[in-house]
């Protein structure tokens, strides 16, 4: 990925505001991610086809995985889905202060569900992403280049319009509004979910998430996915679609007063 860098003061500036923005809101990723057990994964790759796949990219800091929002998320549309094989994939990306290496995440996230839908046509690609991975994964689903964005090794462009059929549903937690983006990295592209997903996307925000919500204040807030009803609220979503019900609203930006977890 091609992205111009301020230079001297600037850039230590710029460098300073990810380290306050990422690491501060991380902090409660680490903690979580560290009580999160091995993930069963099993997908295209494996041989074996499941009846759902979860693609999920985890958030900043937190180990190889889907992070402990993905896995509360994984568990309970599992426990949604009786009988159902549901396999899990963590995308593979640094999930570091270098917001710019998020691009990894899109490749390697595009080319798990494009690997799916050749390999398990009948398998439906749940897509997820929680903080910067919830950033990730609204990437993956964009139908058009951002002007001026120099496409990475590994990405020829948007996911082809025939993948899309084989998604069913895309989970986004905490995704970085404008506003963080642009703190971060001023080179970002505004995350734009494309045209063929957006029904089947849902996005939720914790009310004083300072990722998400605006003016939001509330570090813990940020970490509060796993514990504050909301991946079960997806998980509802989701599991609705994989039913085949369509959802009331296609597009959810949900912020509860809800008590944040640690």
């Amino acid at each position: 990925m091609t992205t111009p860098r301020l230079a001297g003061t600037g850039t230590a500036i710029a460098r300073a505001a990810k380290r306050t923005a990422f690491g501060a809101f991380a902090v409660g990723a680490v903690a979580a991610g560290s009580i999160v057990g091995p993930t069963a994964t099993a997908n295209a790759a494996d041989g074996a086809c499941s009846a759902v796949e979860v693609v999920f990219a985890r958030g900043t800091f937190e180990g190889p995985g889907v992070g402990a929002t993905g896995q509360a998320f994984v568990d309970a549309l599992t426990a949604r889905l009786p009988g159902k094989s549901v396999g899990v994939y963590g995308v593979n990306y640094p999930a570091s202060l270098d917001f710019g290496r998020a691009v990894d995440g899109v490749v390697d996230a595009s080319n798990e569900i494009q690997s799916i839908a050749t390999q398990c046509p009948a398998t439906k690609i749940v897509l997820g992403g929680y903080s910067q991975g919830a950033a990730v994964a609204g990437y993956t689903t964009s139908s058009v280049v951002p002007a001026g964005f120099t496409l990475p090794a590994g990405l020829t462009g948007p996911m082809p319009a025939s993948v899309a059929s084989h998604v069913s549903a895309v989970a986004l937690f905490g995704t970085p509004d404008d506003w963080f983006l642009g703190l971060v990295d001023r080179s970002a592209p505004p995350i734009a979910i494309g045209d063929q997903y957006t029904a089947k996307t849902i996005q939720l925000c914790a009310t004083g998430d300072p990722v998400c919500f605006p003016g939001g204040l509330d570090r813990s807030a940020h970490s509060s996915y796993r514990t504050n009803g909301m991946t079960d609220q997806a998980a509802d979503f989701v599991a609705a679609r994989l039913g085949g019900t369509a959802p009331a609203a296609p597009v959810v930006q949900a912020a509860e007063d809800v008590a944040p977890g640690n």
